[in-house]
């Protein structure tokens, strides 16, 4: 008989579907006049989107977005047929038949997407629908102000298309007294001015916190639906939504003076016992965290010893009881005492960053709305 998944496995990730559902209702309670999408792009965030597409669906939620069209396209497989999925990258030369054939929204970001789509419609000889996406000051996707000023004239710029949506992106909402924002919403009101009538949506998972004023007719959660704290540094409203675990592989003493790991970073002072877990940067785990971060046994914390390997971490666990570090036991990674956020901020990075590198040698585990 061949051991299980679970068991063959250096760490177990649980993503919990009840708290992304539950983060969900405390975005769309926010603005109970707007919708509220769900941002699935990079597998969900690295949580996988297979199972957290439904949740979301069977939560009520209506509209989807996702970054590249095969996104798009393996999302249209998970969702009911009456949801809306919108791909925030446009539509690549060559990929509007995918968009046809799988019911996809593109968002259009600059004259040439536009030109492409129009004619994809003249070609159909049906109107076809879009977002149009306006740079309100990020400078990244959307349309230039320069872009709407030179297409204003001529009235016919968006023949042959169905505008479902006019949008724009919120570069500094994680800081909610920080100008650019609402220099961005006054910059939004009066681009949109070329669209009248057509819904509008601004805010990101910070922005949903900015207040009615940025909230518009649709909300675009993302980081936010899976616990990421949507203003660091104050307490986080939102249920976290992932825990991760290792397993250790072997448990040694070490005698003062002995180095522990690549580079003879760690250099034992004293008797230590030193555990392995099965886990390291091929896994998401960043070697940036090589000698600042920790792992929890029992809510306890048990230090870094030395430099994160590909596939391995060294642990101080000195003075614990050896039957709870031994081969076999796990420790935990992402737990009530370390989340996400707290990680990354020890990596140097965000927790966005931390959530989608997460490894796909993990045993995942999907704990339903209970």
């Amino acid at each position: 008989m061949h051991a299980s998944e679970l068991a063959r496995a250096g760490a177990i990730l649980t993503v919990d579907l009840g708290a992304i559902r539950a983060n969900y209702r405390l975005l769309a309670a926010q603005a109970p006049a707007s919708t509220c999408a769900a941002v699935m792009k990079a597998d969900a965030y690295g949580l996988g989107m297979d199972q957290v597409a439904p949740a979301l669906a069977d939560e009520g939620c209506p509209v989807f977005f996702t970054a590249h069209v095969a996104e798009g396209m393996r999302l249209r497989q998970l969702v009911p047929e009456d949801c809306a999925i919108y791909v925030l990258h446009g539509p690549p030369a060559g990929t509007a038949p995918d968009f046809y054939q799988y019911d996809l929204i593109p968002v259009l970001n600059d004259p040439g997407q536009l030109q492409e789509w129009r004619a994809s419609a003249q070609r159909l000889g049906r109107a076809l629908p879009a977002a149009i996406q306006l740079d309100t000051g990020m400078s990244r996707m959307g349309f230039a102000p320069a872009d709407l000023a030179a297409l204003s004239g001529d009235a016919g710029w968006l023949a042959g298309l169905d505008v479902k949506l006019v949008m724009s992106h919120l570069a500094c909402a994680d800081e909610a007294a920080h100008p650019l924002n609402e220099r961005q919403r006054r910059r939004f009101e009066q681009l949109r001015e070329i669209l009248p009538g057509v819904p509008a949506s601004l805010a990101n998972s910070s922005g949903v916190f900015l207040g009615p004023a940025y909230h518009y007719d649709l909300l675009r959660p993302g980081a936010a639906l899976y616990g990421i704290n949507p203003h660091p540094g104050q307490p986080n409203p939102l249920r976290q939504a992932v825990s991760l675990a290792a397993r250790i592989v072997q448990v040694r003493t070490v005698a003062d003076g002995d180095i522990v790991g690549y580079g003879a970073r760690y250099v034992a002072s004293g008797p230590r016992r030193i555990a392995t877990i099965g886990i390291g940067y091929a896994d998401g785990w960043l070697r940036a965290l090589s000698g600042h971060s920790q792992a929890f046994v029992d809510g306890v914390a048990v230090p870094f010893a030395g430099t994160v390997s590909m596939d391995s971490i060294t642990l101080d666990v000195t003075g614990l009881p050896q039957a709870r570090v031994a081969p076999g036991r796990t420790v935990d990674l992402l737990c009530a005492q370390q989340d996400v956020d707290a990680v990354a901020a020890q990596a140097g990075t965000i927790g966005y960053e931390l959530l989608t590198r997460l490894g796909r040698r993990f045993h995942r585990h999907y704990v339903p709305c209970g």
